[in-house]
């Protein structure tokens, strides 16, 4: 068996295939709707992430599972235009997951998911050592129970781990046990702790499950922090909208650039905004990744949303 290089982000966790619709405007319940075109594109939370940081010169693995039909053909293609190595697991048989992305005139995006239960990646799929040979673990904890397998593994052996969650998963807060730097949807930790405010929420998951550091990505509003002793809040850039698909995901391969780079927090935060708001100003989950010098001139001439005060 040949031996595994070492990379610096390994990541874990979703593809999906993307077919995009813009509108012109969202369709009432019950209306018909012309559109006019429909843009099938490689995404998914964990494997967007990975191809960012990859295009930004961090070296990539990405571990996950596909079916044997067209749509993993696009993404094994995909990943091999980034460079991202892969171990990717085929279930024979099954349809890849599959998105349809509904886009507004603002750019808003509401996504349907299709996913085949032959998909879900099971820990018995996970080799130990695809894992601890990196710098860094990106999970998105949709296959709870492998996400949570590869994250002990990776904090036994001393490596951070990211996660991106939107939902309460079966078995979430044992992943969350196993998280070093934990970056959620704007409700997610009011649901997780029932705690109706953010900052109070954001507070209480640190101290349960004694994460590094805890934040929400609040779209228009940037992103709020809380690290056990300070809140950070960074505020979004103003640019031209087109398509939110994967902001969420840029953010965080934004995040984890900055991470490996062993730059401040506030510099992190900043770049993962500016990273993800130049993403929204194309189609698709990374139609508007941008290289790194164009992040770094948004970071210091772009204007920044008016935002509400955080603690």
């Amino acid at each position: 068996m040949t031996k595994l290089s070492k990379v610096d982000l390994v990541g874990v966790g979703l593809n999906a295939t993307d077919t995009v619709i813009p509108l012109t405007n969202y369709p009432p319940r019950g209306s018909k709707v012309e559109y006019q075109t429909a843009t099938v594109l490689p995404g998914g939370q964990v494997a967007s992430t990975v191809v960012a940081c990859q295009r930004w010169g961090i070296k990539t693995r990405y571990v996950g599972k596909l079916g044997d039909d067209a749509a993993a053909a696009l993404h094994r293609e995909a990943f091999a235009h980034a460079g991202v190595e892969t171990q990717i697991i085929t279930a024979a048989g099954a349809a890849s997951p599959q998105s349809l992305i509904l886009v507004d005139a603002g750019g808003e995006r509401t996504v349907l998911c299709r996913r085949d239960e032959r998909l879900i990646l099971q820990p018995t799929d996970l080799n130990r050592e695809w894992i601890v040979n990196a710098r860094a673990l990106h999970v998105d904890g949709h296959d709870t129970a492998a996400a949570t397998l590869a994250a002990t593994w990776a904090r036994a052996a001393g490596i951070p781990v990211i996660a991106d969650l939107d939902e309460l998963y079966l078995g979430v807060e044992e992943l969350i046990e196993n998280i070093d730097y934990l970056i959620v949807s704007r409700d997610f930790p009011q649901r997780l702790t029932s705690e109706p405010s953010l900052e109070k929420a954001l507070q209480l998951i640190q101290r349960r499950y004694k994460c590094t550091l805890v934040a929400a990505t609040l779209g228009e509003e940037g992103v709020v922090a809380w690290d056990g002793k300070q809140f950070h809040h960074t505020p979004a850039f103003c640019v031209s909208v087109v398509d939110t698909t994967g902001a969420g995901d840029i953010f965080h391969a934004g995040f984890i650039y900055g991470l490996l780079q062993e730059w401040p927090l506030a510099r992190q935060l900043d770049f993962a905004c500016a990273a993800a708001a130049l993403n929204c100003t194309a189609v698709g989950a990374r139609g508007g990744i941008q290289p790194l010098e164009t992040i770094e001139d948004l970071m210091k001439a772009g204007s920044r949303h008016h935002t509400p005060h955080y603690v």
